[in-house]
């Protein structure tokens, strides 16, 4: 099956099963969110299962992450062949980005900077985090000025989250491209290799919208390749990357895995997750675009106690004492399925789920 008509049917298929989930829209009808695991055979892609995070923990010598443990990351691309390269001591990186659309980062910003962050302190690579701030002025109608502005105020939140800052690269689209004539390269290469017939079915571009997000993807694309960054990788284009990411971005590395053989570049490999429920539930995911959905980092400890009592689904039951007597539904709570992301004690996790008393 060709790449246009994989995605396709998988847009298709998502709509009929009631979830939708392209880079821009994520929505399900059901109150447990999106069923992953129709989305992992819609997708192609691989479950993360327990023999690669015993192999994971083996060649680390350390306990996996909590999100790890909890299924939080749980489809792969090509993961087995990271560790394959990190068992063999040969050299790959990370790679992973951020689409610059707030002022503030809301929380669920932060699940794959967290999580990369231990990717980075467990295989000791280089990071690369792109920051797209050229789409966002594509897709956002921001201008020049407010996308710049927007990027650096992410950037300061990025940072703060404690990445190697000596195998850190964090750029702007808007600057770096000007400065690295073998970015742009490789952008132009992909967009050679890619279709508007193809570009069209995988992203569901319409007539109606400007060329400049028809030319986005390949943006994105570039920086899987080695070949992007001669100021960290010389002259090697043959360094392979792992990018974390929620798998609404799988769309553009389907394509990118795609074109990549063509240009004698390795395929990306990705480690997915799932998404970060907005306060309202787990049918869509939290937004920026939508303050009483989110969480900010700059929202005072006031301000979330308020969002959480006015606004967090609860999977409790009418009454308290009913609640205490039956326990509450912790498959669609809110506030717990944000404990089920931040506390990382497990057996305190537990505790909760098993007594399902969790009142504020």
């Amino acid at each position: 099956m060709s790449l246009d008509n994989e995605v396709a049917n998988c847009t298709l298929e998502q709509k009929e099963s009631g979830d939708v989930v392209t880079p821009w829209t994520v929505t399900s009808d059901k109150d447990t969110g999106v069923d992953y695991d129709k989305l992992i055979t819609k997708f192609g892609c691989q479950t993360l299962d327990d023999s690669v995070l015993d192999r994971m923990e083996r060649l680390t010598g350390r306990k996996n992450h909590h999100f790890l443990r909890r299924k939080i990351f749980f489809s792969q691309r090509d993961f087995n062949k990271i560790l394959d390269l990190y068992e063999q001591k040969k050299p790959f990186y990370l790679y992973t980005g951020r689409g610059p659309s707030s002022q503030a980062m809301h929380i669920g910003h932060l699940i794959p900077f967290i999580f990369t962050k231990w990717l980075q302190e467990t295989f000791n690579v280089p990071l690369i985090i792109q920051l797209t701030d050229d789409e966002k002025f594509l897709w956002k109608g921001l201008s020049y000025k407010e996308a710049r502005e927007l990027c650096t105020a992410n950037i300061k939140d990025i940072i703060s989250i404690g990445f190697d800052p000596n195998k850190t690269f964090i750029f702007s689209d808007f600057e770096y491209m000007g400065q690295c004539p073998e970015f742009y390269g490789n952008v132009v290469q992909i967009q050679r290799c890619v279709t508007y017939n193809q570009v069209r079915s995988i992203f569901g571009f319409t007539d109606t919208d400007c060329i400049g997000k028809v030319a986005f993807p390949a943006v994105q694309a570039a920086t899987s390749f080695s070949g992007s960054f001669p100021h960290i990788f010389s002259d090697r284009i043959d360094i392979p990357s792992i990018i974390p990411c929620a798998i609404d971005q799988d769309p553009y590395f389907r394509m990118t895995r795609d074109v990549a053989p063509r240009l004698g570049y390795p395929k990306p490999s990705l480690i997915f997750s799932k998404f970060f429920p907005a306060l309202q539930g787990a049918q869509v995911k939290m937004s920026a675009s939508d303050v009483n959905s989110a969480i900010f980092l700059t929202d005072s400890a006031n301000q979330i106690k308020k969002k959480v009592n006015k606004y967090a689904f609860s999977g409790g039951k009418d009454t308290v004492e009913e609640h205490r007597r039956i326990g509450g539904n912790c498959d669609v709570d809110v506030s717990f399925q944000y404990l089920s992301y931040f506390l990382e004690s497990d057996e305190e996790l537990e505790d909760i789920r098993e007594v399902g008393v969790l009142l504020f």
